[in-house]
């Protein structure tokens, strides 16, 4: 067989081994990936309980990778560092146990997975049955892929310039390293290069000091990818991928001055090279938890002085009068939660203005500073409700009771509003944009009226949550409908422009109606604040319908009415 040959059945052979690592691992996330992630997470308060449940994690998705990207999101909520260190350290020696048993001669398993993986992946209705399914296929597919490793480096064996290549690695434990962090890091798994020198040793290929090189090479390369992955992520996410590496990267100094003595140990005195280089492997994982996990919270707050926080543009801009040692003064408690839904107004006024902007000058970008800002509105939420339900605990007087409930509605109503700017209008307006749909003159006056009757209004919110003055509060409300009555027209006049083939083409005039259906929703939520003061001084009506005359029977509906009179 020509050396050709034989490289495109090792590669092939590796491929399908990736494809088959890639089934499982996606299977498993598929299918019961919210259960692990949540199973993650409450494994967080405790680093003993982060790594063994992090190994269990990582033995289901054969990749020590996939679980440190799957648990990244952990620290953007306020995760300890050590719990990340702790998390990755059970992560490096769950891919070493998969090892151990993938190295088990099991070929006799191989035809059964795939049979009954393809059998009911065929006949699976349900879709969590589909991906249980491609697991076994993934399984079947990585142990064919063994076996073709195997019969493809047999005749590497006899090559004399393979010969020649591997035993120039032979006395060069650090050129070894550094082939075996390459082969990892393109292969993105240390489980998959750890099979592949495993096979290739069996086939007498690779000795045992090259192994030794290799294996720590792959635990080091595996490092990369998600040091890579988070490389443009905030430092908080940064920190746990960051120390894995230095972990492996000290481990890897510590044993390779010890390669030779290890590879003379009784332990490893064994005629299968394979299993010796798997053996190596676990222990050099165990040894680092052994090491590094009861330190982790010291590695922790050093990686967190290595790379701290970055200062936020909109530090500033967050709650800051929250004080709770003004509960001692109810009036000035309720004082400091109006200072900040007033500075959350702000927040949303100028989110809303920034939108407008980014319509008239057909710039999306601007966009993304909108989306950012809702995390700063539902951050003002959630400190202004929890600061106002501790309050109404408090023992207070029944109209400071009866203010915390407005302030808490009318704050909900601006996060509603700050959700509608974030999911809905920002996504009509970008559509404009990258649609690039022209809107008619009257059609851009009519946004522009509604501009400016929302400011006006929020203004006029404002008013009424600091006064509590009924006059303001009727005039907001008559603005409401003012409102309402030109999103109407403007959609009349729409329809009209349609029909006269003057208005937008099919693909836009949904977009502008969303348009004016949104900006309609989010003055509604600002006018809010208007009806629990009126209804407090009886200048609401029950409701809008009309009494009825007094000769007027109610009707009823019987249990029994026929459908059709419904």
């Amino acid at each position: 067989m020509s050396g050709t040959s034989v490289l495109i059945q090792l590669l092939g052979g590796v491929a399908l081994l990736l494809f088959g690592l890639h089934l499982v691992k996606q299977g498993v996330i598929k299918a019961y990936g919210g259960k692990m992630r949540r199973l993650l997470g409450r494994s967080l308060s405790n680093r003993f309980n982060a790594f063994f449940v992090r190994m269990g994690v990582t033995c289901l998705l054969q990749s020590s990778t996939a679980t440190a990207l799957l648990a990244s999101s952990f620290a953007t909520h306020g995760v300890a560092t050590a719990s990340g260190l702790a998390l990755l350290l059970g992560a490096d020696v769950g891919t070493t146990i998969v090892a151990q048993v993938l190295t088990l001669d099991l070929s006799w398993l191989q035809p059964i997975v795939m049979l009954a993986g393809v059998g009911v992946f065929t006949r699976a209705k349900k879709e969590k049955t589909k991906h249980a399914a491609s697991i076994a296929i993934g399984l079947g597919l990585m142990l064919l892929a063994l076996s073709l490793i195997l019969q493809a480096s047999e005749p590497m064996r006899e090559s004399p310039l393979i010969q020649s290549l591997l035993g120039s690695l032979s006395g060069e434990p650090v050129l070894a390293v550094l082939v075996g962090v390459s082969i990892a890091f393109l292969a993105h798994s240390s489980l998959a290069t750890v099979l592949l020198i495993a096979a290739l040793s069996s086939s007498g290929v690779i000795a045992l000091d090259v192994g030794f090189g290799l294996i720590l090479g792959a635990n080091l390369g595996a490092a990369l990818p998600a040091v890579v992955n988070t490389s443009r992520a905030e430092p908080s996410v940064r920190r746990a991928p960051m120390g894995n590496l230095l972990f492996r990267l000290m481990g890897v100094l510590i044993c390779l001055p010890m390669i030779n003595q290890l590879a003379d140990h009784a332990f490893f005195a064994s005629t299968d090279i394979a299993r010796q280089l798997v053996n190596f492997h676990l222990l050099f994982n165990i040894g680092l938890a052994l090491l590094f996990l009861p330190w982790v919270k010291t590695s922790g707050k050093m990686i967190e002085r290595w790379l701290p926080n970055k200062e936020s543009p909109d530090v500033d801009n967050k709650p800051r009068y929250l004080d709770r040692n003004a509960f001692k003064t109810p009036s000035v408690a309720l004082s400091n939660s109006v200072r900040e839904v007033l500075r959350m107004g702000d927040l949303l006024r100028t989110m809303l203005d920034t939108t407008f902007d980014a319509l008239s000058t057909r710039n999306g970008a601007k966009l993304q500073s909108v989306k950012r800002s809702d995390d700063l509105v539902d951050e003002f939420h959630d400190k202004i409700s929890l600061y106002l339900t501790e309050l109404s605990r408090q023992d207070i007087p029944k109209k400071y009771r009866r203010r915390c409930y407005r302030i808490y509605a009318y704050t909900t109503n601006l996060e509603h509003a700050g959700d509608i700017l974030e999911c809905s209008l920002t996504d009509v307006v970008s559509k404009i944009i990258t649609n690039n749909v022209v809107l008619p003159d009257y059609e851009l006056k009519a946004i522009d009226a509604l501009r400016k009757y929302i400011n006006s209004n929020m203004e006029l919110a404002c008013s009424v949550l600091l006064t509590g003055d009924i006059k303001n509060a009727r005039a907001l409300l008559e603005q409401k409908s003012v409102v309402k009555d030109i999103e109407r027209r403007a959609a009349l006049a729409h329809q009209e422009g349609l029909r006269d083939q003057t208005g937008l083409p099919a693909e836009g005039s949904s977009l502008y109606l969303d348009l004016l259906r949104d900006l309609n929703r989010i003055n509604s939520h600002f006018s809010s604040i208007a009806y629990p003061l009126l209804e407090q001084a009886g200048e609401l009506r029950s409701n809008r319908l009309k009494a009825m005359p007094a000769d007027t029977k109610e009707p009823t509906l019987s249990v029994n009415a026929d459908r059709s009179s419904l």
